[in-house]
């Protein structure tokens, strides 16, 4: 499949002795995910899967500025917008179940991330075995504030990273930079970029990943400040997230630019869906990777006959305004009974995965 904006195929792939390379090759879109693209993927990962010469796959990002910006959400806003989900949703069902088929791919799985890495983008290389960031790594998952919520495994990987950073990510969208990501364990090493080649070219030779990656790999004093964390772990923890505005008020109040941001940053944000990311995050640690993917997929289900997701892409992608107009406004009218319908069974339309039962 050829990306129509530049002609080019939207998946490269190529086989560098014992290396399987899958390249994002959408960088006007800043690699943003379509629903050919993840049956490239998928196609490329059975390929490798299947040749005994490859004993390793890595991915990357196109163009060097992205690494993968997340999914086509045009695309799936004006499918939806026009009554139509059955596009959007066999996007996120095969999406999900690529997420699953990288967590447990049988080779090693190396993310070169370089360059923004958000939504889509976090889902095809923060389950890999080995994940890289490079110079320009940019983390987010920014959802809340287009009236979605943190999926593609989030819900399993956010709430297992120290102390409350994983809530603190959800629930505000905040960004984090390669030192940081290292320090949470969103990678496993930091590799700067003009060596990224080098270590591509070890694992064609048939270098252990392992072996590869810590040859390479370079440590990083981490950007945000013992204070700040202990405002995250402190305000966080919070049951709801009227109590994490509260914590994060007390905290501004006494001198904390920091929490004053992040307030301010969560106010913006659509309040259904920062109770849907708080919930996620409280529920997660409890879960196995694939149960969580199937609570994704229940939670997508009713956002995308919901209203805030329409009405935040419109605000952010479409309009430009900045000015969503949420519904509910504010978190203090969200109900747990409102979120609990997000996170209920779906009976005969249940995400289908690997190994179920037909």
């Amino acid at each position: 499949m050829t990306d129509p904006v530049s002609a080019e195929p939207e998946i490269l792939t190529e086989k560098r002795g014992a290396l399987g390379l899958i390249t994002l090759n959408r960088p006007a879109a800043l690699n943003a995910l379509t629903l050919e693209m993840v049956h490239l993927i998928d196609a490329a990962l059975d390929d490798f899967e299947a040749d005994r010469a490859i004993r390793a796959v890595a991915v990357r990002g196109a163009g060097g500025k992205a690494f993968c910006a997340g999914g086509d959400i045009r695309k799936l806003h004006d499918a939806g917008k026009a009554g139509d989900l059955a596009p959007a949703l066999k996007f996120w069902s095969d999406e999900y179940r690529l997420n699953v088929r990288i967590k447990y791919y049988p080779k090693p799985y190396v993310a070169m991330v370089d360059g923004i890495c958000m939504g889509g983008g976090v889902g095809v290389s923060e389950h890999g075995s080995h994940r890289i960031a490079g110079d320009r790594y940019l983390f987010a998952m920014p959802e809340v504030g287009i009236g979605f919520f943190p999926d593609v495994g989030a819900t399993y990987f956010l709430p297992r990273l120290p102390g409350k950073i994983g809530v603190w990510l959800a629930v505000t969208g905040d960004r984090v930079k390669a030192a940081d990501a290292d320090a949470f364990g969103l990678v496993d090493a930091y590799v700067p970029s003009e060596r990224h080649e080098a270590l591509l070219a070890a694992l064609a030779r048939g270098a252990p990943a392992d072996e590869a990656m810590a040859a390479e790999r370079v440590h990083l004093t981490p950007a945000l400040s013992d204070a700040d964390r202990a405002t995250i772990d402190s305000c966080f923890d919070a049951g709801t997230v009227e109590g994490v505005l509260a914590k994060l008020y007390a905290r501004a109040a006494a001198g904390s630019a920091f929490a004053a941001k992040c307030a301010a940053t969560m106010r913006t944000k659509s309040p259904t869906s920062m109770a849907i990311a708080l919930r996620q995050c409280q529920i997660g640690p409890h879960m196995d990777f694939m149960e969580a993917m199937r609570t994704e997929y229940r939670i997508v289900s009713r956002v995308a006959r919901g209203v805030d997701f329409y009405e935040g892409v419109r605000a952010v992608i479409i309009d430009k305004d900045n000015a969503p107009k949420w519904s509910p406004a504010t978190s203090a009218e969200v109900t747990k009974e409102q979120i609990d319908a997000y996170f209920a069974r779906l009976g005969k339309d249940e995400l289908k995965l690997r190994g179920d039962a037909a």
